[in-house]
């Protein structure tokens, strides 16, 4: 039987604890299978929904590596289904680091800021997935049905790409996402405060490609005492040097100018496009996020060459981190071949495309408009994120994807640093703005 409005805790005085919960249970993900897996979670969000009457859908692409689907149906299942969906893996966090336990979810009360939740996924991205659970439990409790369909997901392993996640329950079910039209996920929705009066809401409508590189140089190996003038170690490490030095081209896309000229006018600075670095170096926090959406990148990360100190090896190693800009796939390759020289040889490890969609539709009407309800001073405008997110996975089923993980929060908190740092947290307030601003956006959407 449904219960009674009024009668059971709403999403707002829910949300903490979920949150708190979905932080307890160990989900980092070391790639390759290594480590606890998404089980424990899958099974607490799955037991979380069939308490309100669900029936939701749990699967593995692999022992322990589970993903949770569930659908409610809305007053029009005629119109195209609405999916929020999070991931449930988080990156492994050293405890000796952290000034609270990275899984205790500690709540502290901070200057300026109230109560807040310390702890790996705080804001990557286990916020988000309480925040959807939380509104979902309220809305069902409540007896309401969202306008139209509304599909919720939380996957495995996006932080390694989605291989055992999203781009597999993508490919293996795709039925269960019949119908979507839409999406929402993570990276998006927060706020960046101009000042006390303003607030620009970062609502991703683009996301660059990845392009996960091995670099490899052969030569001769030989003793280290001897001359050798095709070192291996020495081509890949002036080749490695050359491309993370490289300052690739400036390209401003659509998204990108669009926001740098919102934030310009707000800002009260004059945008040159030949030189936007200008206005990015006043952004303060999130300069690094709009920084890396000006030109394709690439950043070594891994160097592994030798055994022993007196033998040359034949073969040296690099991994390279590459993001390429939407449509710059094919120029970005030329530009790395440029760079690196024919004695080179690259391989890609993970390459997935680069999204982009405009900021237009009911959609973002909708979005903006809850975000004003509970925000006066607040102002949505589109960015581009830099890395890659589950997005990538969706858009090939056709959905149309954006980050929208509604935060207000404190203007000095540095948001962007948070994502994979330690003492990585959230304000409860924070929370329980957000699942006001989801609920308003699915009463709407």
């Amino acid at each position: 039987m449904t219960q009674q409005p009024g009668t059971h805790p709403t999403a707002a005085d829910e949300v903490t604890e979920l949150c708190r919960d979905l932080i307890r249970i160990d989900t980092s993900n070391y790639g390759e299978d290594r480590g606890p897996g998404e089980r424990a979670a899958a099974e607490y969000v799955a037991a979380k929904l069939a308490e309100v009457g669900l029936d939701p859908t749990l699967v593995e692409s692999a022992p322990g590596r589970a993903s949770v689907v569930a659908r409610i149906a809305g007053e029009d299942s005629s119109r195209g289904a609405l999916l929020i969906h999070g991931h449930l893996d988080v990156v492994p966090a050293q405890a000796a680091d952290w000034s609270h336990g990275p899984f205790e979810a500690d709540v502290v009360d901070e200057p300026g800021h109230g109560p807040t939740i310390y702890g790996r996924g705080a804001v990557d991205m286990k916020d988000m997935d309480a925040m959807t659970l939380a509104v979902v439990r309220d809305m069902l409790r409540s007896g309401r049905r969202p306008p139209r369909d509304l599909i919720v997901a939380f996957l495995a392993d996006e932080e390694t790409g989605g291989s055992r996640g999203a781009r597999w329950i993508t490919q293996a079910h795709p039925e269960l996402f019949e119908g979507a039209t839409e999406a929402i996920s993570e990276v998006g929705g927060f706020s960046y405060s101009v000042n006390d009066d303003l607030r620009l809401y970062l609502i991703e409508t683009a996301q660059k490609g990845m392009a996960w590189m091995r670099l490899t140089a052969e030569a001769s190996a030989g003793h280290g005492s001897f001359v050798h003038r095709d070192n291996a170690v020495t081509e890949l490490c002036e080749a490695v040097a050359r491309l993370g030095r490289h300052e690739f081209p400036l390209e401003l896309t659509d998204t990108v100018r669009t926001f740098l000229e919102i934030a310009s006018e707000s800002l009260g600075l004059t945008l040159d496009p030949e030189h936007p670095e200008e206005v990015v170096a006043k952004l303060g926090p999130i300069s690094r996020l709009i920084g890396a959406t000006l030109r394709n990148t690439a950043n070594p990360t891994v160097l592994d060459a030798g055994y022993k100190h007196n033998v040359i090896p034949g073969m040296a190693t690099a991994l390279v981190d590459g993001r390429f800009l939407p449509g710059n796939a094919e120029a970005f390759e030329k530009q790395l071949d440029a760079i690196l020289g024919p004695d080179i040889r690259r391989e890609y490890v993970y390459h997935d495309e680069a999204v982009e969609t405009t900021f237009d539709g009911e959609l973002v009407e909708a979005m903006s408009a809850a975000l004003r309800a509970e925000d006066p001073g607040a102002q949505a405008v589109p960015y581009m994120l830099a890395a890659g997110t589950d997005a990538k996975h969706f858009s090939r089923l056709g959905i149309r994807c954006f980050g929208f993980a509604p935060l207000r929060l404190p203007a000095d908190l540095d948001f962007s640093a948070l994502f994979h740092g330690v003492d990585e947290r959230v304000p409860v307030a924070s929370l329980q703005f957000g699942v006001r601003v989801l609920d308003r956006l699915i009463r709407a959407s």
